[in-house]
């Protein structure tokens, strides 16, 4: 034991030696990236915030000013005992409903849709009733979009001819989903979406110059050819159109395994993307977070494509 706590002193010694000092001699320490899948990033009060897949007994939080250095909340934004499941946290979305005064976090529990609700971008977040959106059927990665005209909309994986994507209309409390409206969005059906298995997941959806743009993701999130594609629709219920050159996002700059993406706007107008990747080719978790920027042409149908330096974002200690 002795030995080992010498060997791990050396270690964090010969790490601080090779660390770059800065001209007033103050020690720079590592930097690590901030390992989240299925990662949503929230700009609230001029802070940002990531929520994403990682923790076994909840979701964490972590909070930026940059987009660059991130923080690491010491309490979970969603804890195991306020959630109605005990297992298998995944892909948080967290929007502060002015209305409500109110921050809702959708997320994915037990492979069922949960919506939670807190006062505080860092939680606690908790169910008021703790039960799934849709009690007898297994779906996940809901996401939330609220048109112009205030009507709230639900998107969703169903586990049926593989993962596929649905919408439904909300009731105003923004968690009752109105079963009846429930309508098919997109499935397979392109060839670059059929490497492994059967899925479309991972929906987000906005609405540029009056034409509602959807990316989802393609491909098993295990497999390196896990990508980012978009489809485009008149209304929130569709019909969706796939954009005929998907992906937009497939093994970028290197990484593998990239998808399940959402978007958010910075703290200067800008339209952002954050997704993960594996964390290197031979293994896939931890999962990493990577940040990139969203362009529009000027077409008729205006043509999103992801542009830019992708931001690979550290920890800040």
């Amino acid at each position: 034991m002795k030995s080992y706590n010498l060997l791990m002193i050396l270690v964090v010694l010969a790490s601080l030696i090779s660390c770059k000092n800065n001209e007033k001699n103050e020690i720079v320490l590592p930097k690590y990236p901030v390992t989240l899948g299925d990662p949503f990033i929230m700009l609230y009060d001029n802070v940002y915030y990531a929520y994403g897949t990682n923790a076994d007994d909840g979701i964490e939080v972590y909070t930026s000013d940059d987009l660059l250095s991130w923080k690491k909340a010491s309490n979970l934004a969603l804890r195991k005992q306020d959630s109605w499941a005990d297992r298998w946290y995944w892909a948080p979305e967290v929007y502060y409903i002015k209305e409500k005064n109110k921050f809702f976090m959708y997320y994915s529990a037990d492979e069922h849709i949960c919506v939670a609700t807190s006062d505080s971008p860092l939680g606690p977040f908790a169910q008021d009733v703790k039960e799934p959106q849709l009690a007898d059927e297994k779906c996940i990665d809901n996401s939330l979009f609220i048109d112009s005209d205030g009507k709230p909309y639900l998107y969703f994986d169903r586990f049926n001819d593989g993962l596929n994507i649905w919408v439904a209309e909300l009731e105003d409390d923004l968690k009752t989903i109105r079963q009846s409206t429930m309508t098919k969005c997109i499935n397979v059906s392109q060839p670059w979406e059929e490497v492994w298995p059967r899925v479309n997941e991972g929906p987000y959806v906005l609405k540029h110059k009056e034409k509602y743009y959807m990316t989802y993701s393609g491909n098993s999130y295990e497999s390196p050819f896990y990508g980012i594609g978009y489809a485009t629709a008149d209304s929130p219920m569709g019909p969706w159109t796939k954009y005929d050159k998907n992906p937009i996002v497939q093994k970028p700059d290197s990484l593998v395994g990239t998808g399940h993406s959402a978007m958010f706007t910075d703290k200067n107008g800008k339209l952002r993307i954050v997704f993960h990747a594996h964390n290197n080719p031979n293994n896939i978790h931890p999962r990493l977070m990577y940040i990139a920027d969203v362009r529009f042409s000027d077409d008729a149908v205006p043509v999103m494509s992801i542009t830019g330096e992708i931001i690979k974002p550290v920890i800040a200690y």
